[in-house]
């Protein structure tokens, strides 16, 4: 990450909490399995007191925070929360991607980004497949604005694209823009970072979502965890 110049002075360290080991399974360009070495763990009230205060340090000088939930623990409910709530008040962007291994009730978030099962699961609903209106789809998101009481919630639909939900209006989908599928690793990562970047930028929700759909259709075109950079972001766009 220095390599990178990000800043990782917020950053807590811990022995209790190893690095995550991923061995991904390639086949003809395709990932076939990945294999996780890994603990999960939750942080005691030490760490929590002080990644909370390494957050509030920060907030004057960021404009969004993301809560990405891989269900490894680290996001106590108690973490997320004392986080929120100065974050909120600041006016900062805040968005979630959430897991349904682990329950949080996000709310009050700016946007939380599920997949489609991840939604169905979250809005209590058995999961359905696609029909040609989505019925289904469009009573979950509705029933998870209500429950998060988020302002958005955009749900990842693979190759389908997304649906962006928002209060008092109707719900919009965005196709996919993807053309070769060869990983999805990172799609759904890199759909909520753009997606919030593109909201911290002063985007309207819905370009920020075809923002996220052009990056997310970038990187699954790509073998491995990927990046997308501007100039790739921007071609994307003229081709349609």
């Amino acid at each position: 990450m220095a390599d990178q110049k990000i800043d990782t002075s917020a950053c807590s360290i811990s022995p209790d909490f190893p690095t995550i080991v991923k061995t991904r399974i390639i086949a003809r360009q395709q990932q076939v399995v990945r294999v996780d070495r890994e603990k999960v763990l939750a942080p005691d009230e030490t760490q929590i007191g002080s990644i909370v205060a390494n957050v509030k340090k920060m907030l004057p000088e960021i404009d969004g925070i993301i809560f990405e939930d891989y269900g490894k623990g680290f996001l106590a409910e108690k973490l997320v929360s004392e986080i929120i709530a100065p974050a909120r008040e600041r006016k900062k962007v805040v968005a979630a991607d959430p897991n349904p291994r682990h329950s949080i009730p996000w709310r009050g978030l700016s946007v939380v980004k599920p997949n489609r099962s991840e939604a169905f699961h979250a809005a209590g609903i058995p999961l359905q497949e696609s029909d040609a209106d989505d019925n289904v789809l469009k009573e979950v998101g509705a029933t998870l604005l209500q429950k998060w009481q988020t302002e958005l919630v955009l749900i990842t639909l693979g190759e389908e694209g997304m649906m962006l939900f928002q209060h008092g209006q109707k719900p919009h989908h965005v196709p996919t823009k993807a053309r070769q599928v060869f990983d999805v690793s990172g799609a759904g990562d890199t759909a909520i970072a753009l997606f919030t970047l593109a909201l911290c930028s002063g985007a309207t929700p819905l370009e920020a979502a075809e923002i996220a759909n052009h990056a997310s259709a970038v990187v699954v075109g790509k073998l491995g965890t990927a990046t997308v950079s501007p100039e790739e972001l921007r071609k994307n766009f003229e081709d349609g």
